[in-house]
């Protein structure tokens, strides 16, 4: 089987954070970054950063063990299923959908990251003031990044 194709995320945004693969927010944003990493065309996203961690405790998989598997050409399922096999607990799927619809609706909890927070959200688009969640902001971000009118 030929290996899965990179997304070249110097031209393109990788999936939203709330796209789902085997009920899992995050995953399917990771699995771009990391195959764009791979290939060299990952730009300014980076794998296993501090919100693919959130994903990676969950499931208890080791990103460079998810990363060798990107890179013989897994495809989604292929690694949907590695994970299910590999994952530490594991998990079941109401517990997956649990873990999910709460990063999905995750705001910033401290002083320190509402600072933060509202400091990215200032840079991209002050005027929105529907931006609430983690995942609104990289949205957001995402599509201002790659030349969206905000």
């Amino acid at each position: 089987m030929p290996p899965i194709p990179a997304n070249d995320l110097i031209q393109r945004p990788p999936r939203s954070a709330r796209a789902r693969l085997g009920g899992y927010v995050i995953l399917p944003r990771m699995l771009d970054k990391g195959r764009a990493l791979i290939t060299g065309k990952n730009g300014e996203y980076n794998y296993a950063c501090p919100l693919d961690q959130f994903f990676l405790q969950f499931a208890g998989v080791d990103p460079e063990q998810l990363k060798a598997r990107l890179a013989a050409g897994d495809g989604d399922g292929a690694i949907l299923a590695w994970i299910r096999r590999h994952a530490k607990p594991a998990r079941g799927d109401a517990e997956i959908l649990a873990w999910s619809d709460y990063m999905e609706r995750r705001v910033p909890a401290s002083v320190e990251m509402r600072a933060y927070f509202h400091g990215l959200h200032e840079k991209v688009a002050p005027q929105r003031d529907d931006i609430a969640t983690w995942f609104d902001l990289l949205d957001l971000d995402d599509y201002a990044s790659f030349g969206g009118k905000v």
